[in-house]
């Protein structure tokens, strides 16, 4: 008992710590901008610090508690059990309201106390003193919700001594441990350019500067929320059953929507460096996505949507839609105060230039976020309005985003091989040829190999269109800087989009040419389906030593080659079943298998549901490509004009008069980032 009560009152003195701090060190750093001291300015990381220690120590304690079995916790009563093993016992923080709240606090105040290290320096500077005030706050806000409405330390019932564990499907698959923290990094990450953008519009502030210094943050929140839907996407196929990725949830759009604004920022953000344009449309961006991260927070857990992966209905609905309206309110207040000095000092030459790409690029992102924001949130307003219940589905998004992914493939085959300002029709004849070539071959392959249908096929022709491109920019890089060529946010970025390519036809591939089927395998009896043989083997059930799980397994063979074990995972103390699906793993196609309801050990005949699935491992591949991509974007490059030099600065000594005028000097020879 005395453990027990040290787990829920050194958890709660751990967020109380990052409350004061964070409530102390943004009122610290007001006071020091107003009176202008410096001293009282430069003990602002010492609040970002204690912030993070506070929630660090809460998590600790927390999952002493969960190792423990304190459930003396009412969130111990909910999520732990004496029969959970060790790893989706630690990963149980994370997975019901209170604990997934303290893991968004614990990475927030990782951030903050992040810039505050990395700004350590310039703490007198009012633009990171405004930036680091915006962050306190939002640490206090999180810090708060998990003091009142959604405490994770609260005395639960007296006398329990068990609990059900973990939702069955977030203990049956080792990403539950990767996918949720991951992606909120990726979410929380957003935070720091987001405060640092308001910081430049609160100090008027508003050129390139905030921009150069925020680019990484940007860039690597980006990737880790790029890679936490990625494996969001892997859990889905590997655990649900239902033998696809991607189903339009609720939940995984709201994951989705900050993605598509955030990649929308990533390239726009260039012409703004380069160009000195489209500032307030970064701003709007970065607002945007900041706020569509608290949105989606809303909406997976305030319980007004029904989804395998949302958390239930929670008390914390109306705070952080409240928050949300706060943070749209403040932050287009500002914009719309600074108004005057946000006016671009240039303009787009020409339609035909890459300012003029990025931005037609922006614009389809744009109404992609808006096609998902409008699918996700119409059943509420209608529920809201009307009292009736209505559903968007998946032909809704599929019908509307398809012709949308379509052109940001054709845009992505063109803004690497245009100028900046403007480009002449014999530049473009020159440039395109061989993405052009490219995209033919591809659709030409794509025809040999069977493919049919002409989004398919359109598909297939703009990825190979967009992969020459794409090529084409790292081989003249490659060219001129040698192994450098594939460092620096232009290079790096057309390795990234080719991870994108490769996503993008898997899914093409893998939504327009799956085949399924229903099997009725006999034991020893070899059946042929799809140009593969499968032969049931056995039906056997295997209870795990604790005595807490039952696993019905029909161990069919595959080609004679590989045993494939479909099964239902039975959770004895929930009395829940979930499917666990066979899988083989192949670079051409996916054989995928899930065991149908009604079987038992020692049948011997079993209903089975078979899905043959193209091209799966090249979303996992395009994946990796990506991150390594992002991973070299971060690097420098060769070097590049600054964004205060002239646009039309006189061309390099050493640039040959073809390259001149090919519009193409070393330093931008490798195109867009990604």
């Amino acid at each position: 008992m005395i453990a027990a009560s040290l787990n829920g009152a050194f958890g709660r003195a751990g967020v109380m710590l990052m409350f004061g701090a964070s409530v102390f060190g943004a009122l610290a750093v007001l006071y020091g901008i107003r009176k202008g001291d410096t001293k009282l300015l430069k003990q602002s990381p010492r609040y970002a610090w204690l912030a993070f220690g506070g929630i660090l120590l809460a998590c600790v304690m927390m999952q002493r508690a969960l190792i423990t079995r304190d459930f003396s916790l009412a969130y111990v009563q909910q999520v732990g059990s004496a029969d959970t093993p060790a790893l989706y016992n630690f990963a149980a923080m994370w997975s019901a309201l209170e604990g997934s709240i303290l893991l968004w606090a614990l990475v927030l105040a990782g951030f903050t106390a992040a810039v505050a290290w990395r700004f350590r320096k310039n703490t007198d500077d009012p633009l990171v003193g405004w930036a680091l005030i915006v962050m306190f706050v939002i640490t206090a806000f999180f810090a708060m919700i998990s003091l009142g409405p959604a405490d994770p330390f609260a005395n639960g019932a007296v006398g329990v001594t068990s609990g059900p564990g973990p939702n069955p499907l977030l203990q049956n698959h080792i990403l539950v441990l990767f996918h949720p923290p991951i992606l909120y990094l990726g979410f929380v990450g957003f935070t720091v350019p987001f405060a640092f953008a308001i910081a430049a519009l609160v100090t008027g502030r508003l050129g390139e500067g905030w921009l150069l210094e925020t680019r990484r943050w940007a860039l690597f929140s980006w990737a880790f929320l790029t890679v936490g839907i990625l494996l969001g996407g892997w859990w889905s196929y590997e655990v649900l059953g239902w033998g696809g990725v991607w189903a339009w949830d609720p939940v995984e759009n709201a994951s989705l929507l900050p993605w598509l604004t955030g990649t929308a920022y990533i390239h726009s953000v260039l012409v703004q460096e380069r160009r000195g344009m489209l500032r307030v449309w970064n701003l709007s961006l970065l607002v945007a996505t900041f706020s569509l991260t608290i949105l989606g927070t809303f909406l997976t857990r305030s319980g007004v949507i029904e989804s395998v992966h949302a958390f239930g209905d929670g008390p914390v609905g109306a705070w952080f839609l409240a928050f949300f309206g706060l943070i749209v309110v403040v932050s287009l207040g500002l914009i719309a105060w600074r108004g005057d000095r946000l006016r671009s000092p240039g303009a787009i030459d020409s339609p035909l230039s890459r300012e003029g790409a990025f931005l037609a690029n922006n614009v389809m992102f744009t109404v992609f976020a808006f096609v998902v924001l409008l699918g996700t949130i119409f059943p509420l307003l209608v529920e809201a309005l009307d009292d009736r219940r209505t559903i968007v589905g998946a032909p809704y998004f599929d019908r509307l985003t398809m012709p949308i992914g379509l052109v940001l493939l054709f845009l992505m085959g063109v803004a690497p091989v245009l100028p900046w300002r403007k480009a002449s029709q014999e530049l473009l004849r020159k440039r395109l040829f061989w993405p052009a070539w490219t995209g033919a071959a591809s659709l030409v392959l794509a025809v040999m190999v069977g493919a049919t249908g002409w989004a398919p096929l359109v598909a297939f022709g703009m990825a190979g269109f967009a992969t020459g491109a794409a090529l084409r920019q790292l081989a003249l890089a490659t060219r001129r800087q040698g192994w450098r060529g594939f460092v620096g946010r232009a290079n790096g970025g057309m390795i990234v989009h080719l991870g994108v390519i490769m996503i993008a036809v898997a899914l093409a591939s893998s939504n327009s040419f799956t085949h399924a089927t229903r099997l009725q395998l006999e034991q020893g009896v070899e059946q042929e389906w799809q140009g593969h043989t499968f032969r049931l083997e056995s039906v056997r059930e295997n209870v795990n030593d604790a005595g807490s799980e039952s696993a019905l397994e029909a161990r069919v063979l595959l080609d004679d080659s590989k045993v494939i074990v479909p099964a239902i995972t039975t959770y004895l103390n929930m009395g829940i079943d979930v499917p666990t699906p066979g899988v083989r793993t192949g670079l051409t196609n996916d054989v995928y298998l899930t065991l149908e309801q009604g079987a038992q050990p020692g049948d011997t005949s079993v209903s089975i549901q078979a899905f043959i699935r193209p091209m799966i491992l090249w979303l996992w591949i395009g994946g990796l490509v990506m991150a390594l991509g992002t991973l070299l974007s971060a690097f420098p490059g060769s070097k590049r004009r600054r964004a205060t030099d002239p646009v039309s600065a006189p061309i390099p000594t050493g640039v040959t008069v073809a390259a001149a005028s090919d519009g193409e000097p070393e330093s931008e020879s490798a195109g867009a980032s990604a």
